[in-house]
């Protein structure tokens, strides 16, 4: 049994929350590039943030992986090579690939980058994660298909070396490993080329042949079903399991996520870490405080996946699609003027006068009042109305950067 310290691996779809990430208590975060990622409609890094994000992470000792992970077809392959050429420059810490020949010509351009094995390759078994570290990897994503024991085995029967990353929260998927055809046959767009629609969130009813437009709901209800729509992994009230089993890096889903979603996961997860390696009675005895935090993300309900037993019906939602929100992102200090009032994009409405509530890096939370707003010519208002916009904010107590805002609602 080893008992080492997990990465925390945590995602950023872009430079701020890259930054958000690393302050809130990740080990390494993983990005895409514009091209040759799965997230497609994530914003993404170009070249010269990717460069900035990197920077960034390593001057805090940081790691940033950069994802290569589509199913590449033979048009994608000299883009590929060209974009390794590219990043062979920025020096990421690691690709994530999944693709043989993505690998092959990774290894060829850019030998001094580790590869890591996607989730993407269905990787199930020590044979499999043998192969891989025979060509070369450093380390292999575990599919979300297995569990704790399955895992455990994995560890038993591969080289000391040899790493394993497994996800333990974020959205789950219909589909074996990631490997989803519904977004293609419904809209033309390729879940395994980075451009899925996520159709297993749609609502669906059942249609009889020889009665075309006569829709049926799956269920005795008049509302449809969602029958793919999985409740979301957390392993925050089971962070020794992994441990036990040998895991190496504990991996957060969500490079589409909010600044304010990673935060409150990477913080939540890094104090229940960090609590269990000081003192396993710690960690137990702050269980009520992990729960009450992670719950404060925006989720569909949590699951332990397939670490302890199949999925069954309990661990899908099948009435709705929508997320649970307890708190709405208000937006993230990115300046702090000499009077303390700070600088905000705004993401949603808030107004003079209100409480709302600064989650900081130190774990703990703080309740303010918003004193005055201003825009960017100085013309003091009474609210924010217009997403995105620029604003000054007085706070009731002094803040600092990248501190979230955030509103209980």
């Amino acid at each position: 049994m080893r008992n080492r310290k997990p990465e925390l691996l945590v995602p950023a779809g872009s430079l701020e929350v890259l930054k958000v990430a690393i302050k809130y208590g990740a080990d390494a975060c993983y990005i895409g590039g514009e091209m040759f990622g799965l997230r497609a409609k994530a914003r993404n890094f170009g070249p010269e943030e990717m460069k900035e994000g990197i920077e960034y992470a390593h001057s805090f000792g940081k790691k940033v992986y950069v994802t290569a992970n589509i199913t590449a077809h033979n048009r994608d392959l000299k883009g590929i090579r060209e974009y390794f050429t590219e990043l062979k420059e920025i020096k990421p810490d690691a690709l994530i690939i999944s693709d043989p020949g993505v690998m092959m010509i990774a290894k060829e351009v850019c030998p001094e980058i580790e590869i890591h094995i996607s989730t993407q390759a269905n990787n199930v078994n020590y044979a499999g994660f043998n192969f891989w570290h025979s060509l070369g990897a450093k380390r292999v994503v575990s599919a979300r298909e297995l569990s704790i024991e399955e895992i455990g085995e994995i560890r038993a029967n591969i080289p000391d070396e040899l790493e394993i990353e497994t996800f333990v929260h974020g959205a789950m998927c219909i589909s074996y490993s990631g490997r989803c055809l519904l977004s293609n046959y419904f809209t033309g767009r390729d879940a395994n080329l980075g451009a899925c629609t996520h159709p297993c969130r749609w609502k669906y009813y059942i249609m009889e042949e020889s009665r075309p437009g006569e829709y049926l709901p799956v269920f005795e209800n008049d509302r449809g079903t969602y029958i793919f729509n999985s409740k979301d992994l957390c392993m925050i009230e089971h962070i020794p399991d992994p441990v036990n089993a040998g895991i190496d890096s504990y991996k957060i889903e969500g490079r589409m996520k909010t600044a304010l979603y990673v935060a409150c996961v990477a913080r939540t997860y890094r104090k229940a870490i960090d609590d269990y390696f000081e003192d396993p009675k710690k960690y137990e005895a702050n269980m009520d405080y992990y729960k009450e935090e992670i719950s404060k993300c925006t989720y569909r309900q949590f699951t332990t996946g397939f670490f302890y037993n199949r999925p069954d019906s309990s661990a899908q939602i099948y009435d709705n699609n929508t997320y649970v929100r307890e708190y709405t992102y208000l937006g993230i200090v990115e300046d702090v003027l000499p009077d303390g009032s700070v600088l905000l994009t705004q993401r949603n409405k808030f107004s003079v006068g209100e409480e709302c509530e600064a989650m900081l890096a130190d774990r703990s939370n703080e309740v303010l009042k918003v004193l005055d707003i201003r825009d960017e010519n100085g013309v003091h208002m009474d609210s924010c109305p217009h997403p995105q916009q620029k604003i000054y904010v007085a706070f009731d107590k002094k803040l600092s950067l990248l501190d979230l805002i955030r509103r209980k609602e």
